[in-house]
Order: C-alpha cells, then structure tokens, then sequence
C-alpha cells in the first residue's frame, strides 16, 4: 500500500507539464489529486485523462494564485469538499528570459506575483490546518535557477532565490510542529514553460540534450511525498555545479563563460 493511498494532494498548476503528470502519479498510487490551474478546460481534460488511467476522479478548481482573494475562496471550498488537505504542491510558476534592462515593468511583478506571493498565499491557506493537526507536506518547486543565476534569468532566479529563501525560514518555523517543508530545484524540464520563457527557441535548441522529462521528475517528487526529504535536486550534476558556486562563485562565472549564455 502506498502511504499517500487516500491522502488529499493539492496541486497548482496542474493543467499541464509537471503539475499534470504528478496529478497522474499521485492518482496510480491511489491518492487524490487536486488539480488547480488559470484554465479551466484544460484541467477537464487532465481530470478525463487521470479517470481514464486510474479510475481516480480528480477534483479541479480553476484558480490564478496571484490573485489573493481567490485563492483563499479556492482553498476554503476544497477544504469544504474534502475535508482535509494533507500535501500541497506549490508549482504553478511561469519565466521569461531576457535581459533586465529591456523587461517590460508589468512582467516583471506578475513572475513575483505569481512565482512567490502566488507560493505564499497558497501555502498560508494551508498552513494553519496543518499546523493544527500537527501533520502535513509542502512541496514548493523551485529551480537550480535559485542557486545559480544567469544571463536573461535575472528576475526569474530572483523570484526562485525568494522560494528557497522562503522555504529555509519556514522549513526551520514548522520544524518541530510535524510540518514538512520540502524543496525541489529542477535544471530545464521538457515542458511548455518554454513557450513563453523561450519564445526565439535558442535555448532549448542549445540545451535540448540536457533537459529533463517530466515523467522523470514527477517520479522523484512523488518518491519525495512518501518518503520527505529536505531538498530533491535534478539533476545531481547540475547541482554539483550550484554547490561549487557557492564556494567559488567568480571561478564558476569566470569558467561558466559561454556556458551561461545560452539563452
């Protein structure tokens, strides 16, 4: 038996890419996923999909996390519906490379709006029930991008360095509460987040070899919700790699070179 057989996953940004094929994986092992997401019809389709495969009838609610006063109604009405809540995963997020000093102002505050107050508000609706019944997982999916930034990435590794900044803090305040606070940094993932962080195509042309599939990182993150962990890194070399700019953050740019300037 799976240990989130039965358990209720909430899952933002589930119309599609990762959030789609983690509402699959949590729905083969017999947990119920939430499907959270902008489009609405889009989230039909996943919720036909998953009942198709699994014979499991994923709820949905069509939600825009940068949007406070709706995600508190959301949450309140899924709390109505299923009673209880007990793994949120935060990955509704979005990107656009270029460079800062040509970023349209209004681009710039929806990424925050929605890769970091968006993860917040989210979480705030369910923390306090967590918090009080002593049990719960938060999976906030952040990026190797929020360890290391590059070239055209700057706001976007900005709003991912806040997510892991945030996480650290709030990881150490629930820590003793039975509250799990788990990161995740993927490198690039196969996905549509491209279509808009990438709308010339270099970069995926340039790093098409090293991108990870979704399926792959669905398996790990579901691995991380049945046995929780503090960080899961994808993939470890890219990781390597942050950990080294750490220790030697003007070596590693210096060294990095053309390598960062992919996009």
């Amino acid at each position: 038996m799976s240990s989130i057989e039965n358990k209720v996953v909430v899952i933002t940004g589930a119309s599609g890419g990762l959030g789609a094929h983690l509402a699959m994986d949590v729905a083969k092992r017999k947990g119920i996923p939430v499907l959270l997401a902008r489009r609405e019809e889009q989230l039909k389709i996943v919720q036909d999909t998953i009942f198709q495969e699994t014979g499991v009838k994923a709820p949905y609610y069509a939600l825009d996390v940068s949007k406070q006063e709706n995600v508190q109604g959301v949450f309140q009405r899924v709390f109505i519906d299923l009673k209880e809540i007990h793994i949120l995963v935060n990955n509704a997020g979005f990107g656009v490379f270029e460079e800062f000093a040509e970023a349209d102002w209004q681009t710039v505050e929806s990424m925050f709006s929605t890769n970091v107050l968006g993860l917040m508000a989210c979480t705030q609706a369910v923390l306090p029930y967590m918090l009080q019944k002593g049990s719960g997982h938060i999976i906030n999916i952040a990026s190797q991008a929020g360890k290391i930034s590059t070239p055209k990435s700057s706001v976007y590794a900005a709003t991912k360095h806040a997510v892991l900044g945030f996480s650290n803090g709030l990881r150490l305040e629930v820590a003793h509460k039975g509250v799990v606070v788990t990161t995740v940094n993927p490198g690039p993932i196969a996905t549509d987040f491209f279509t808009l962080a990438d709308q010339s195509g270099n970069y995926v042309k340039n790093i098409q070899k090293f991108m990870l599939q979704p399926s792959h990182v669905s398996k790990k993150v579901v691995e991380a919700m049945e046995h929780p962990v503090r960080e899961l890194n994808l993939p470890w070399w890219m990781n390597a790699g942050s950990t080294l700019y750490q220790l030697m953050p003007r070596v590693v740019e210096t060294l990095g070179g053309k390598s960062f300037r992919q996009k």
